[in-house]
């Protein structure tokens, strides 16, 4: 018992390290952190971790969080160092976090995290921080333990970019759980047909059409979307169009209005909402339909849902155990 409470106290000792090291974002303190929150056994130590954020004045609610998905070879990762590039140069009092996701091998099941190659950051440069992981052959563009690293940088950044994998048609988790997401496109990716059929059309809040180099095709495909968007507008969420830019890293095109747009930190999205899916996502996962059945029970009977992620995963673990 005596070795089991000196564990915790090294540990608590080591979490407060991390956390001071991360308030100043120094790249091992974060990176350190970070890695023991995609451990397997992860759980146990955001049980202590996070309250611990919370305990020494760190809200959460600090980092805007922006999402960006699309097809491969739509040009996200450099768009992304162009943003950085743009945002180092007119914001010199706010910090910005990249997560990055890359797929991992049905084969081998490793990944190349090539994402980090196409992303110049300026060295010793502490405003910006760059994270990549594998998809881990997660569905829906992101990794199994991305939440959770959101959420710890969240604490530390005023923005959070989630760069999902680029593969097809159901990458939309991203826009679950970010305040708000770019779809990013490239000219000629489709006809009308084709836009409409994604399935990802409604999901979007913002649609960037990336390497609009000659004009010519970057105004004909730029025309093709807004049309098709009008098509679909019964649709869409408050039956408002959503914005569409155009932007090209080679001719330096629309990077500072698409950040302009989200410096202005358009509606955030509901935490609770974003928390029970987590959840939710993670006990099919682990449960089945089982567990989902008895998880949405017990959120029937809690009065207040208003609870952190660790709360709610400690109450269904002490519920699915009874």
């Amino acid at each position: 018992m005596l070795a089991e409470s000196s564990l915790d106290s090294e540990e608590n000792k080591l979490f407060q390290e991390l956390i001071i090291g991360s308030k100043e974002l120094e790249k091992f303190s974060l990176a350190k952190a970070i890695s023991l929150l995609e451990r397997e056994d992860s759980p146990a130590k955001r049980a202590r971790l996070f309250p611990m954020l919370a305990a020494m004045g760190l809200s959460e609610s600090k980092g805007y969080t922006i999402g960006i998905t699309g097809t491969p070879g739509a040009g996200k990762s450099s768009l992304i160092g162009e943003i950085c590039k743009h945002f180092l140069s007119v914001d010199s009092n706010q910090s910005l976090a990249i997560v990055a996701i890359d797929p991992s091998s049905n084969v081998s099941g490793g990944s190349i995290l090539g994402d980090r190659t196409r992303v110049i950051l300026p060295r010793r440069e502490n405003r910006v921080y760059f994270r990549s992981q594998a998809s881990q052959l997660e569905l829906g563009g992101v990794n199994p333990y991305t939440y959770h690293v959101i959420r710890y940088l969240r604490h530390f950044f005023d923005y959070v970019l989630v760069e999902t994998v680029g593969i097809g048609q159901n990458e939309i988790e991203v826009s679950l759980l970010t305040d708000y997401s770019f779809l990013v496109m490239q000219p000629l990716g489709g006809d009308q047909v084709q836009f409409m059929k994604s399935g990802i059309m409604e999901v979007p809040d913002a649609f960037i059409i990336n390497k609009c180099d000659e004009e010519g095709l970057a105004n004909s495909s730029y025309h093709l979307l807004l049309s098709t968007l009008e098509f679909l507008k019964d649709v869409l969420p408050n039956q408002k169009l959503p914005p569409v830019f155009k932007t090209s890293v080679v001719k330096k095109l629309g990077i500072a209005e698409v950040w302009n747009f989200v410096a202005s930190k358009p509606q955030r999205k509901d935490s609770q909402k974003e928390i029970i899916y987590q959840l939710e996502k993670w006990v099919r996962n682990e449960y089945g339909r089982y567990g989902v059945r008895i998880f949405k029970s017990m959120l029937a009977e809690e009065n207040n849902t208003n609870l952190s992620y660790e709360n709610l995963e400690m109450m269904f673990l002490h519920k699915i155990g009874n």
